[in-house]
């Protein structure tokens, strides 16, 4: 079978011929894939940036944003069938931690965990995968369109999951309103795939929503959150620093940028009690100068949290697809065409090489 390939360190991709999978187990699933996704982390993996081939192994196969259908289970699988559209998570646990035991190998407390197409595990760019059951989530026929953003969407799932969870743990009013998100007014920073999902995940749930970025106000991103009732703020006329007194103070924060000058900044947009959870990893190595004493001065007096959110658990896949079900009710097939870029297998190249200003979520169809 066909699959797309990388030496890590290297820009060497290549489309190789490797043995199709067989369901070896009772509890393994096997996959036709259908597409797959292209992110920030596949293209940094093009680049020659952080990655590991399997043990034993001169190459990766790419590729962890998967949708595919299910072609063969073995006999103890009861949770998909043959004919189910599907996903499957990114990580594997380390096997040896109390979450990597509980199947929440996003909370690892080892670091000695592996990620399919990332981190010592063969992605999804290829033609068939097998996997066991405990991480697959079913996939409704009806979202065949959308299905291959679960993966994203459940990284803001996780998220959003994590800030709410805090809140009202710690908040005494929490308790006293069914969903403590509706009517909350909520920044998300970096309106890319993550960043939009996190849109319509804070929408679903009756949030205020104000997204920024550093595009034109008619440009697709900011046109296509507008359309799910989100406000844009164009970070080049109101800096983070500004949002608070020239919007209003925002109770939640999700950074999706991965910069880490604004990733900072966002902090002076906190309302008292506010939520800070940074989804963005920032690159480079450049020092940052920052006002520690006022920082931390401030996370202090206004009883503010800022905590990392990376990564999923099988759960937050399943939330994830249930709100983009939800979504389309909603919103129709607006959901679609967050896919800007489909990609021919003729073409992978350029799907890892090239980023158009006008792409949301690319994928390549297999």
């Amino acid at each position: 079978m066909k699959a797309i390939s990388l030496k890590p360190g290297t820009t060497s991709i290549q489309l190789v011929d490797r043995p199709e999978p067989k369901v070896n187990a009772p509890d393994e699933v096997k996959v036709k894939i259908v597409r797959v996704g292209i992110c920030g982390t596949d293209r940094e993996e093009a680049a020659g940036g952080r990655s590991l081939a399997p043990q034993g192994s001169a190459d990766l196969v790419l590729g962890h944003e998967m949708f595919g259908k299910v072609v063969e289970v073995g006999k103890s699988v009861t949770r998909v069938k043959p004919g189910d559209y599907v996903v499957l998570t990114v990580r594997r646990g380390c096997g040896k931690c109390l979450p990597c035991m509980m199947n929440r190998s996003d909370m690892c407390m080892t670091g000695q965990y592996h990620e399919r197409g990332i981190w010592g595990l063969d992605g999804y760019q290829t033609e068939f995968v097998v996997d066991r059951e405990q991480y697959i989530v079913h996939v409704p026929s009806e979202l065949e369109p959308v299905g291959v953003l679960t993966e994203p969407t459940s990284v803001a799932e996780k998220a959003i999951d994590e800030a709410v969870r805090i809140q009202t743990s710690r908040l005494p009013d929490a308790g006293a309103t069914p969903d403590w998100l509706y009517g909350r007014k909520c920044l998300v920073a970096g309106l890319g795939p993550i960043g939009l999902l996190a849109s319509v995940a804070l929408r679903l749930r009756g949030a205020e929503v104000y997204g920024m970025d550093i595009v034109d106000e008619n440009s697709v991103r900011p046109q296509w959150l507008e359309k799910i009732g989100g406000k844009y703020i164009d970070g080049r006329k109101v800096p983070a620093q500004k949002v608070a007194d020239s919007v209003v103070p925002m109770d939640l924060v999700l950074d999706a940028t991965g910069v880490a000058p604004v990733e900072f900044n966002l902090l002076d947009t906190l309302a008292m009690n506010g939520v800070y959870v940074l989804t963005g990893v920032p690159g480079g190595d450049r020092p940052l100068q920052i006002d520690g004493a006022d920082l931390i001065r401030r996370l202090v007096l206004k009883n503010q949290v800022m905590i990392g959110s990376v990564n999923a658990a099988r759960d937050h896949f399943q939330l994830a697809v249930e709100d983009l079900a939800h979504a389309r009710l909603l919103w129709g097939d607006h959901l679609n065409k967050l896919i800007t870029n489909r990609h021919r297998l003729d073409d992978f190249k350029s799907a890892f090489q090239h980023h158009a200003d006008d792409e949301i979520k690319a994928v390549v169809e297999w």
